[in-house]
């Protein structure tokens, strides 16, 4: 029989025990003791504020799930509060994408995809704005231009609030197709509004096209900065200078950007060692894009226009600052800040988060500003397209040869 001594001493030793783990293991694990779980003031702090913080969610979704005369699918309604709570960040380049659109993304980036052939953003306007067609993709072959804005798709309004469930639909299965409703500003300021069908194709972005110009003056144009654009580019630069190449064109014009790294690699070949860009994040970390001491010695001519935008104007910036090219066109589209794609979730869905701005070697940040060319030129209205099998009419183009050819 246990006696009162050591039936006092054993519920004093229980007592300092649970006290013990409540106050010291609980602030690593909760403990379980029968029925009841027992956690620190600090666990329990915070979960009683995690439960406060999203009482109204919670409440939400119940009202909606008793009272809304349709269907309210609590899966669908936590989704829209993930996306709803990126887009009130207000960036038109951070958004959270579903397993179809986080896949859809990564196709891009490799290089190849089922749709139409266009880069869109958000207009100031909340419309979706066309940042340039890619060439010879469907968008480029119905007329569909930089500048216009897409304002219905099958007759559907649609708004930049709208642009992933825009993407969506304008992509789809090769051989169908789809009616985009296109608003247009004409030179004088006036309005166009039309109706174009565009069919849907299977497509393999070739992101670069070289030919050989007169004058041994070699021409490669870069459509957009994907996985394989760098690699290449290495071949292309290197079958026209097995032709006799010793001048250079590099084509920018209309390409909205895409991967830094494939931008700096192929930076990297013009520049002697320095700076090519540097990021900078919210907490004031600075990563740094480098290139080395090895440079191709070639005089070069960079095109640009209002349709390079984002890699490109990376790319441009370094040669403006380092003076490693001259820059003709007209000014770029003015996108210095950087998008990381992560996966999120066990669902297969995605985060694109704008996480840092980027700046030219001599700490210039064009966000919202563009790079102005050495020499400004407009493209005619009347020209009948852009690039070497369009010469005849591409004056900016005819201006890079004429100035490359005054180099020795």
């Amino acid at each position: 029989m246990v006696s009162k001594r050591k039936y006092i001493l054993t519920i004093i030793a229980v007592v300092i025990l649970t006290a013990f783990l409540t106050l010291t293991l609980g602030n690593v694990f909760m403990v379980e003791l029968g029925q009841k779980v027992f956690l620190s003031k600090d666990e329990y702090g915070q979960m009683r504020k995690m439960s406060e913080k999203y009482a109204k969610q919670e409440s939400i979704m119940q009202i909606a799930q008793r009272d809304f005369l349709y269907e309210a699918d609590e899966q669908v309604m936590l989704e829209g509060a993930l996306e709803g709570t990126l887009k009130a960040l207000g960036d038109p380049y951070t958004q959270f994408m579903s397993r179809e659109e986080y896949e859809a993304l990564m196709q891009d980036t490799e290089g190849s995809y089922e749709g139409i052939g266009v880069y869109i953003t958000a207009s100031d306007d909340n419309k979706i704005l066309i940042v340039s067609p890619i060439e010879d993709t469907p968008a480029e072959k119905a007329g569909l231009k930089t500048g216009d804005k897409i304002i219905r798709i099958n007759g559907a309004e649609f708004t930049a609030d709208q642009i992933d469930a825009a993407v969506k639909i304008m992509k789809g299965e090769p051989g169908t197709s789809v009616t985009l409703t296109i608003q247009r500003v004409n030179s004088d300021g006036s309005n166009d509004i039309s109706d174009v069908v565009v069919n849907r194709e299977k497509i393999r972005i070739k992101t670069i096209k070289p030919a050989m110009l007169d004058d041994n003056i070699g021409y490669i144009r870069i459509t957009t900065f994907d996985m394989q654009t760098a690699k290449d580019f290495k071949t292309a630069y290197a079958a026209l200078k097995n032709k006799g190449m010793n001048k250079l064109v590099i084509d920018l014009r209309y390409n909205p950007g895409g991967m830094i790294n494939s931008t700096v690699e192929i930076s990297d070949m013009f520049m002697n060692e320095g700076i090519v860009t540097y990021t900078k994040t919210k907490a004031g970390e600075v990563e740094y894009f480098k290139s080395d001491s090895k440079a191709e010695d070639i005089p070069i001519v960079l095109l640009i226009n209002e349709g390079s935008a984002s890699a490109s104007e990376i790319m441009a910036g370094a040669m403006k600052d380092t003076q490693r090219a001259t820059l003709i066109g007209t000014k770029t589209f003015g996108k210095g800040i950087v998008q990381k794609v992560q996966g999120f979730g066990s669902d297969g869905e995605g985060i694109k988060m704008t996480v840092s701005e980027y700046f030219t070697p001599a700490g210039i940040n064009i966000h919202g500003i563009g790079i102005e060319p050495d020499i400004e030129i407009q493209l005619p209205e009347d020209a009948q397209g852009y690039g070497y099998e369009f010469y005849e009419t591409d004056n900016q183009l005819q201006k890079a040869v004429e100035v490359l050819r005054e180099k020795q």
